[in-house]
Formats: C-alpha cells, structure tokens, sequence
C-alpha cells in the first residue's frame, strides 16, 4: 500500500492505493469512500480484493486529512470535490465506486457533478433522512441526538444515536415518549470529557443527512447506480432511506449482506460479515443485480 498526500486549496487530503501484484486485468480502480468513517474503515474490505486496485481516502478534517478552509462543517457538495480531486490524481478517472454511509451521499453528489468520474456506483445505505415518508419526524429525531450530546456528552449522544438507528418503522411518538437512551445499556461511558466536535452526533454532518440528491443529473448520466441495503436494516433508519433515495431516482434496492457496518471486522465493534459483504459486492460491480 503506498499512502499520498494531495493538496488543495482547502485541505490536504490522504489516500491510499492498494496495488495488486500482478497487476490487475485492466479494471479501473475501485474507490472506496465513507463520512464520517475514514480510509481506516475499509481495510477488511479492500482486502477482500486482492486482484483490483483499491483505493481509500480520508474525507477533510478527518483521519490524517487536514483542512485548512476554516470550516468544520460536513458537506456533500465540498466532498465531492475533493473525491473528484482525488480521481483527477489517480490519472482522470474514472473508477468504480463503493461507498457507505455519508460516503454513499458524497458519492451521489460527484455522479450528479462529475458523471464522468464513475462507471458503477454501489451506494451503501445513504442516511438522506428527510426523503422517507415521515422525514419531519426524522429530522426531530436527529434534533434529539444532538441534545443529549450536547448536555450530556458523547455516551450519551451515542447511545441516542443508536436508540433513533435501530427503531424500526417511523418515528411514531412512542418513539419520543421513550425515556433517555442509557449509555451503560449500551456498554458506553457516562462521563463528559467535555468535547462536542464529533462529527457523527454534533450537526457538522447535517448537511449530509438533509441532502436531496440531484435525480435528473443522476439518472442522465451514464454511470450505473447501484443502492444497496443490509438484509439486517430492513425497516430501520438507513435502510428506510435507503428504499427511499432509491424511488427517487426509480431504481429497485440492492440486498446485501448484514447491516449498516456489514463489510466490517471485529475491530471497530459489532463486526458485520466481510467474506459474504465482499462477494456480494464483486457480483454486483461485475454486473449482478
């Protein structure tokens, strides 16, 4: 793995370029993108490629990518940007695309600008909480998050933050009339160290979340789009949007393996199942539906 350092007028952005040896059979380069998840995320699945050229970045102003545009904010907009920068580096493109989370925001907004850039997408659970059906409610709920983190700290705002992820359906007031999640049912700290710049519980992120794809520019361009769910998430948070970023721009979602953090290991917690996450994702980046 070689480590790179490109730099832009707002931040310096790091990536990573995982090489195969032998050289590959001329398939483009498979990026791998995240938000707030950094390039660390995506080791266990880049490593289920061993034949293809990966590549993993640090989104600005996380990981080892430094910004320098005075901003703390989080926005698909600017992000994509910086993984058309990181395309334009690797030779001009384009590449295919994995992204989760944020990332899978991201990721539509640089198909939307650069549909060049792209050939497949595989957007993996986009959290665009305000396209479902009940987005007032679900805007509401993040709101909530926001407030225990804010009085309470990050347990507390991460416990929130996984009450509001793991209720299935919408959110009802049953929902609201549940008592504060508590950090220690979920294995987490109750102290306050005082910090309130997580990227993942503050609102630097809410950009991210309150996004609205560009359905035209995307279904015009020529880059497959592909919107996967975890078999695991069906009915809950992101795999409610996800169904619902993919009836915006009519297309059928994509099942794969376990849950939000399916191609996971053990390392960053509750593991997903990365063997069948990594096979299913090559059938479908090799045209699988």
């Amino acid at each position: 793995m070689e480590t790179y350092t490109l730099r832009t007028a707002g931040a310096d952005l790091v990536y990573d370029v995982r090489r195969p040896s032998p050289t590959d059979d001329g398939r483009p380069p498979l990026l791998m993108i995240g938000q707030p998840m950094d390039a660390a995320g995506f080791a266990a699945l880049a490593a289920r490629f061993p034949e293809r050229t990966v590549v993993t970045y640090d989104p600005r102003g996380l990981g080892r990518s430094v910004r320098e545009d005075g901003r703390v904010d989080h926005t698909p907009e600017i992000q994509a940007e910086d993984v058309h920068a990181v395309v334009e580096a690797l030779g001009g493109g384009p590449v295919e695309m994995f992204a989760s989370s944020g990332g899978a925001v991201t990721a539509l907004a640089v198909v939307a600008r650069y549909p060049d850039d792209v050939t497949t997408l595989v957007a993996h659970e986009p959290p665009l909480i305000t396209l479902t059906p009940d987005g007032p409610a679900a805007v509401r709920a993040r709101a909530r998050v926001l407030e225990a983190y804010e009085k309470r700290g990050w347990g507390a705002g991460m416990a929130a933050f996984v009450a509001m992820t793991s209720w299935e359906g919408e959110f009802t007031e049953a929902f609201f009339a549940q008592p504060d999640a508590d950090p220690a049912a979920f294995g987490m700290p109750a102290g306050d160290d005082g910090s309130r710049e997580d990227p993942l519980l503050s609102d630097r992120s809410w950009a991210i979340s309150s996004y609205r794809p560009d359905a035209e520019a995307i279904t015009a361009a020529a880059t497959r789009v592909v919107i996967a769910a975890g078999e695991e998430s069906e009915g809950v948070q992101t795999g409610r949007t996800s169904v619902a970023t993919a009836g915006l721009l009519d297309l059928a979602v994509t099942t794969f393996p376990s849950h939000h953090g399916g191609f996971l290991d053990g390392e960053f917690g509750y593991p997903g199942k990365p063997d069948e996450f990594g096979h299913r994702l090559r059938e479908v980046l090799d045209g699988a539906s």
